[in-house]
């Protein structure tokens, strides 16, 4: 790897947090152990909070690096990024994602040949369900928009941020932090690069979640195999509280906040830009399901907005 130029591998260090992931972690970290970029370059470190399960004793057969921390995950994610990494670059991740083989390498040639300070990555859903197929086919129209979150960064830049907003903030976590990164540089989108083949046998496991790995380079899979509706408006529940917060601090009339909680642009801008209305009109009861979906995250937001 020297299309920089460069004759060295940077550390890159990627930081899980977890809790009760003992049905995940073997395949996220399967999934960074056999990445193209050399072993002894990927720091793998793991931040449970309190598992009750076997998450840590799993994760320990992959690293050594499994540390304790609480009480929200942004503690989690600040206290691996901040206090335990060492890598040039850092990469944050949930124990239900899975990465393509070539990933780390290819977002290291695209951060180390631009002068971005983090990037983007396409994120593919899991699950043969129907509304893993609903949430699958809404997540592919946030690659590359103020929806999206910035998962592979500069680490200096990281540092000079602050990071992720202490405890907090655990719903728009993710927006926040790219407001601050956004103040040092642009944030990239690593697009879905040549289908890689070289699976191996972790292919199978994609595979029998409705997804052909071959098909696609380097990408996250979020695994939503067991997606559940209730599960999922209660989670959508519980970041309340702290959306408040985010318009409060960056006020609602930034242009980021304005996409991002606004009906228009959440119900039908992000569908149809740049060409993506194509693909919508291809799918139009997946689309239906879509605007069902979000009408319930907004009933409950808004029944909850006076709790807050």
């Amino acid at each position: 790897m020297d299309s920089a130029g460069k004759n060295y591998f940077p550390l890159i260090s990627v930081v899980i947090t977890t809790k009760n992931e003992e049905k995940h972690i073997d395949a996220c970290l399967s999934s960074i152990a056999n990445q193209t970029y050399p072993s002894n370059r990927i720091e793998t470190i793991v931040v449970d909070n309190q598992s009750s399960d076997r998450t840590k004793e799993i994760a320990k057969g992959f690293t050594s690096l499994v540390f304790d921390k609480g009480p929200e995950r942004n503690a989690q994610r600040n206290y691996g990024m901040l206090e335990i990494a060492k890598g040039e670059y850092l990469m944050w991740i949930d124990a239900d994602m899975i990465l393509s083989p070539n990933l780390i390498e290819e977002c290291l040639r695209y951060m180390e040949n631009s002068e971005y300070v983090a990037l983007f990555v396409p994120e593919i859903v899991l699950g043969g369900d129907f509304w893993s197929k609903v949430r699958r086919f809404e997540r592919s129209f946030y690659d590359n928009t103020v929806i999206d979150g910035s998962r592979f960064i500069n680490r200096d830049v990281f540092v000079q941020s602050g990071g992720f907003s202490r405890e907090w903030m655990h719903g728009p976590d993710d927006w926040d932090l790219d407001k601050k990164l956004k103040k040092y540089g642009k944030i990239g989108y690593l697009s879905d690069t040549n289908p890689y083949k070289n699976w191996g046998g972790q292919s199978q496991y994609i595979r029998k979640r409705g997804i052909e790995p071959e098909k696609h380079g380097a990408v996250i899979y979020h695994d939503e195999s067991n997606f559940r509706v209730g599960k999922y408006l209660r989670k959508k529940q519980h970041y309340i509280t702290d959306f408040q917060k985010y318009i409060t601090r960056w006020g609602a009339k930034d242009p980021d906040l304005k996409k991002q909680l606004g009906l228009w642009y959440r119900y039908f801008g992000v569908f149809i830009e740049k060409g993506k209305w194509k693909k919508l009109i291809a799918h139009p009861v997946l689309y239906f399901s879509i605007l069902v979906l979000r009408g319930m995250v907004g009933v409950t937001y808004i029944l909850n907005k006076g709790k807050s």
